[in-house]
């Protein structure tokens, strides 16, 4: 019985635990505002302006994103996770921009993957309840 009892105690405690991974953040307007202007920027690149200003107003976006989101908690890390694939995309983009201008292909070839994954980041948010 004592065995049964410390098992049960065991795998109640292990259970807690992870359920931190799975729970799902919710509705919020701040979050949900900010990844409509980062799509909104996104979809207003324009390849035949100065890259580097453009890429560091995403960058600038995406940090005050992440940075609430963090502050907001641990139950954030599905938001969090949703906008990291955008932020290499960006990184890589202003820091290929800082080094040297990139090429307007070059532009249009992030511009794309950053709307794709912008809008995604978007439905996701704003898909929750």
């Amino acid at each position: 019985m004592k065995i049964l009892l410390a098992l049960t105690l065991s795998l109640a405690l292990t259970g807690c635990s992870t359920v931190k991974g799975w729970i799902p953040s919710f509705w919020d307007d701040n979050q949900s505002a900010k990844i409509v202007d980062i799509r909104k920027s996104a979809e207003d690149i324009d390849c035949k302006q100065p890259q580097l200003p453009q890429a560091k107003n995403l960058q600038d976006q995406i940090k005050w994103f992440q940075l609430y989101s963090e502050s907001k908690g641990w139950r954030q890390q599905d938001v969090l996770k949703i906008v990291a694939p955008m932020k290499e995309t960006v990184d890589d983009w202003a820091k290929r921009s800082a080094e040297k201008e990139g090429s307007a292909t070059y532009c249009e070839i992030k511009k794309k993957a950053i709307q794709v994954q912008s809008k995604r980041a978007a439905e996701a948010v704003l898909g929750r309840f």
